[in-house]
């Protein structure tokens, strides 16, 4: 089994970046090469929601450069933390995964990831599984902390909030806009 965790600052409150991930939960959105269609949106936090993801694999998979996998929110405290679990292919597997919300003070949140990974046939986990999951994971910090930063922004910019100074701290997310729960 993998086992991949980060954790990412932002400019932003616990309660935007959990707009950011929860206030839209239909339809179908591009991050980059990776499209989320969500196809039931869970219950009145996002509890149950489920979608169908596609995104890039490696080529040696066979599969024309394409996973796909089926998530769904399993677990959720509302404003504070979910977890998804996951089946996917082409390397069929099992993923879990959990963000949680950590308020740091002065209008900034550290959002923590972690996600585990397990390919159900074991010899394709003892010669695939890692190099998959890692090339899976690549970037996701990066990724994430993008589709945070352009959602809070556009957050911000409904309800006519300024953005935060410009001296915030390197590496600081200052936006909303990734939606869609996970």
């Amino acid at each position: 089994m993998q086992d991949h965790t980060f954790s990412i600052e932002v400019d932003a409150t616990p309660a935007e970046v959990w707009r950011v991930f929860w206030s839209s939960r239909s339809g179908r959105r591009r991050h980059g090469d990776v499209t989320i269609e969500i196809l039931l949106p869970g219950d009145e936090h996002g509890l149950g929601l489920v979608r169908h993801c596609t995104f890039p694999v490696p080529r040696y998979l066979l599969s024309g450069g394409t996973g796909v996998s089926w998530e769904w929110i399993s677990e959720m405290e509302p404003g504070v933390w979910w977890r998804y679990d996951a089946v996917g292919k082409p390397l069929w597997s099992k993923a879990s995964g959990w963000t949680r919300l950590e308020d740091i003070g002065a209008g900034r949140t550290r959002i923590h990831f972690r996600e585990t990974y397990h390919a159900f046939n074991p010899v394709l986990r003892l010669l695939l599984e890692r190099r998959v999951h890692e090339s899976l994971s690549k970037g996701n910090d990066r990724h994430i902390a993008s589709a945070i930063e352009a959602g809070v922004q556009a957050l911000r910019e409904r309800v006519g909030q300024p953005p935060p100074s410009p001296g915030a701290a390197p590496g600081s997310v200052s936006g909303t806009g990734a939606g869609g729960g996970g």
